[in-house]
């Protein structure tokens, strides 16, 4: 058996292609320019009317394909985009790649939707030499809307908006259809590979805050293509390797020398670094061996290979209580793996032509590019471009990656665009094909709009930030008097839920292109777009349910058979909100910048907060207290509600608590 999803979407396609084919035929057999004056023409009529009738057969059959039960969430915008570009394209077929532009209507009034390509395609037919009013094809689009599940009504608006008013009936539909079977992600074309390269700390030096932006984003980042069906690689482009390693092993072989034996009790491996750094830059004899330890490790020795292992196990550890504390899956694989593989990439550019010699050095100039990558030291050393280019070489053969994007600060955007233009130079891809991205961010500043330091000056370490959010979002559950209405066990989940949740969601809701201000404050107020509302809104929703004595089989009962009616403006509002989640996901897709989802978050918060001020949900005795009428469509809503916001803390990387 194959996929049931997979052969739905391509019969789905099938029929589509059929369907515009069809209509490509009627729309020629309509033009007189094509018909002869001759006995031939009855009988084409006679073809043009089987096509009529078949086209409309099949129309019909995708629409009830549709309308079927699906479990996945349907993207309304896409939806529209399709019948919208199905009218456009009838409405104007002179015109070779028509603009398509559906939104959502920021204003009630004035619809769900709008189409706004008239005005667009104005413009394109008075290049041509026709004027024609943007109206007028407005029109023209609205006469060509095909049949469709889900639009009730369309009105033209000044030059030639197109407003669109959904089917409430048909909203309701999708909401019964998540509520049955979840926040499902639309179906997939095909399924992906993605490698995602994020986190990437050095062995030897402590996570530090800037590393923090890199984990949290790369992390979420994977969560939603996850989510999406995708096959993901999470990679830790550690560094492993390199000079650094020929001072930590000399100075371990002095400080512990028996480490071949007894395992080096390295406690502070930072201050380790900088003993041997300090040695390094003042005592020539310690610099020299240490310069034989980078050649012997090098050369692979088993001693030294022992001791290189020990340091990285040390750093290893250590950031693995960071990735604990973030809930953050990835798998390691450092510099150290690509190095046997940078001599074949240097012979391959060298073979092609593409290498030039520079004062002993072997560089390669890309197109388009000012700056040379350096592929070989005039020591005949390999540098970061060799190892960068070896490991996206790896990634798009090995791997079969028809997605990369790595995640690192924005100051190395420019070394990426020469490592991408020279992969796509020698052809090892094709830029339409394989989708290879660096996601760059800005840095973290203090409230002092400076570099984000400790008083001393140092970078902060990451383990210290977490420790202090912990500290905080304990005193902040404390004012609030949770401890005294929590069990300690719920306490404790709560104030990791709180401090870890509200560091990444600081993080993760700003654009991450730019820079943004750290400040425990602002992340822990429980005003504004922050996840600390979040989260008590979240937990208020899910207590309506508990309040009113309604448990989950109760509520899915009620999915089955009660309707969720959307009349008043704030419930229907809501349904809206609730199902646009596909749609934020898929923009998303195209940009990678998450804080899009963090806004639509806080949108359905507050959009929540409207409807339950204004639609009662639960009605309770004034003196007793007890609850008297349950409006069970209502509590649907909340329960939806409840789901998409579940499932967007999931893809963030934010533990919701039942409790807080």
């Amino acid at each position: 058996m194959g996929d049931p999803v997979a052969e739905y979407t391509a019969r789905l396609q099938e029929q589509e292609r059929e369907i515009r084919c069809l209509s490509a035929e009627i729309e020629s057999l309509r033009n007189p320019q094509n018909l002869n004056a001759s006995p031939q023409l009855d009988g084409l009529r006679e073809e043009n009317a089987r096509l009529k009738y078949r086209l409309n057969i099949l129309k019909r059959s995708l629409q009830e394909e549709r309308s079927q039960c699906s479990k996945s969430m349907m993207n309304i915008n896409q939806r529209l985009q399709e019948i919208f570009g199905e009218a456009i394209r009838a409405s104007c077929p002179e015109l070779d790649n028509p603009p398509l532009a559906v939104t959502p209507n920021q204003q009630a009034k004035f619809g769900d939707y709008q189409c706004n390509s008239a005005m667009a395609m104005a413009q394109m037919l008075k290049a041509r030499g026709a004027k024609v009013n943007p109206r007028e094809i407005a029109e023209k689009i609205i006469q060509n809307i095909p049949d469709n599940e889900l639009i009730q009504k369309t009105e033209i608006a000044g030059p030639g908006f197109i407003n669109i008013h959904l089917k409430r009936t048909f909203v309701s539909k999708l909401l019964t259809n998540l509520l049955l079977n979840g926040v499902q992600p639309p179906p997939l074309a095909s399924r992906k590979r993605v490698v995602v390269d994020f986190s990437s700390p050095n062995i030897a030096k402590e996570m530090h805050v800037g590393h923090l932006r890199s984990t949290i984003i790369g992390e979420s980042m994977c969560r939603l293509f996850e989510f999406l069906g995708y096959d993901v690689l999470r990679l830790n482009h550690v560094g492993d390797w390199g000079t650094q390693f020929g001072m930590l092993i000399a100075h371990l072989q002095d400080k512990f020398p028996n480490y071949l034996a007894v395992s080096p009790p390295i406690g502070d491996l930072q201050a380790f670094y900088k003993e041997s750094k300090k040695r390094f830059d003042e005592e020539e004899d310690f610099k020299k061996r240490a310069y034989q330890c980078v050649v012997r490790l090098q050369s692979k020795e088993p001693d030294f290979i022992k001791a290189w292992n020990l340091i990285c196990d040390v750093s290893r550890k250590e950031f693995q209580k960071v990735y604990n504390c973030l809930d953050v899956q990835i798998t390691e694989r450092g510099e150290s793996f690509y190095q046997d593989m940078m001599t074949a990439v240097v012979k391959e550019f060298e073979e092609k032509g593409l290498v030039e010699l520079d004062e002993g050095r072997k560089i390669v100039f890309a197109p388009g590019q000012s700056i040379p990558l350096t592929v070989v030291k005039s020591d005949g050393g390999f540098t970061y471009d060799t190892s960068d280019l070896a490991a996206l070489r790896q990634r798009l053969f090995v791997e079969k990656a028809d997605m990369i994007i790595y995640v690192t600060d924005s100051g190395q955007g420019s070394h990426f665009q020469l490592v991408f233009a020279a992969a796509q130079m020698i052809g090892w891809y094709d830029p339409q094909v394989t989708r290879v991205e660096h996601a760059g961010f800005g840095v973290v500043l203090g409230e002092d709009k400076k570099k984000f330091k400790t008083r001393s000056g140092d970078t902060v370490r990451l383990m210290d930030l977490l420790q202090e959010g912990l500290k905080r979002s304990m005193d902040k559950l404390r004012e609030k008097d949770r401890d005294k209405v929590l069990t300690p066990e719920e306490l404790t989940k709560a104030q990791k839920s709180v401090a870890f949740g509200c560091i990444k969601y600081a993080d993760l809701s700003h654009n991450r292109i730019n820079d943004y201000v750290f400040s425990f404050d602002k992340m822990l107020d429980d005003r504004g777009n922050t996840a600390a509302y979040l989260l008590y809104a979240f937990t208020r929703i899910r207590s309506i349910a508990r309040l009113a004595n309604i448990d989950e089989a109760t509520l899915r009962k009620a999915a089955e058979t009660t309707e969720v009616l959307l009349e008043h403006d704030k419930e229907w509002k809501l349904g809206k909100c609730i199902l646009r989640f596909p749609e934020i996901l898929h923009k998303i897709l195209d940009d990678l910048l998450l804080h899009t989802l963090c806004d639509y978050l806080y949108e359905l918060a507050t959009t929540f907060t409207e409807f339950y001020d204004s639609c009662y949900c639960v009605e309770k005795d004034r003196q007793t207290g007890e609850v008297v009428k349950v409006n069970m469509w209502r509590m649907l809503l909340c329960d939806a509600t409840a789901a998409v916001m579940a499932k967007g803390f999931d893809i963030l990387g934010i533990n919701s608590v039942q409790r807080m």
